[in-house]
């Protein structure tokens, strides 16, 4: 699955969601899937909310693992941290990634020209029926 996302489409995190869920359908257990739409979701909001251009999604089932990458054009690198009770729910997406990913980072591009925000999940279901 590969998509290209416009600076400030927030429609565009529905779509992407759904294009994971059609992938994901029948290669993923049911709470991996679930995992999965959650976390991309709060990757792709990050992308559009912080960044002032768009972002490129792209997510693959391969070796056992579901692996999402957000690749932004803004150099700056995200860290994640617990915001304060007041904070309502903002500022929590990387947080959540950092606690249901099975791995997770933060790739610079060259030069400074952006980076690429992944995470992976989980085996395919195949793998988990022979298990």
């Amino acid at each position: 699955m590969a998509r290209s996302v416009r600076r400030a489409d927030l429609k565009a995190v529905g779509e992407v969601r759904r294009a994971l869920r059609e992938l994901v359908r029948h290669r993923c257990r049911g709470e991996t899937a679930e995992v999965a739409e959650l976390l991309i979701t709060e990757v792709v909001t990050n992308a559009l909310v912080h960044t002032d251009q768009g972002a490129e999604v792209s997510a693959t089932v391969r070796a056992g693992r579901l692996r999402v990458e957000v690749r932004d054009h803004a150099g700056r690198l995200p860290r994640p941290h617990v915001p304060s009770a007041d904070d309502g729910t903002h500022g929590r997406g990387l947080v959540l990634v950092q606690a249901l990913a099975d791995a997770w980072g933060v790739d610079p591009l060259a030069m400074g020209r952006g980076k690429v925000v992944w995470f992976e999940l989980g085996a395919p279901a195949a793998a988990v029926a022979q298990a």
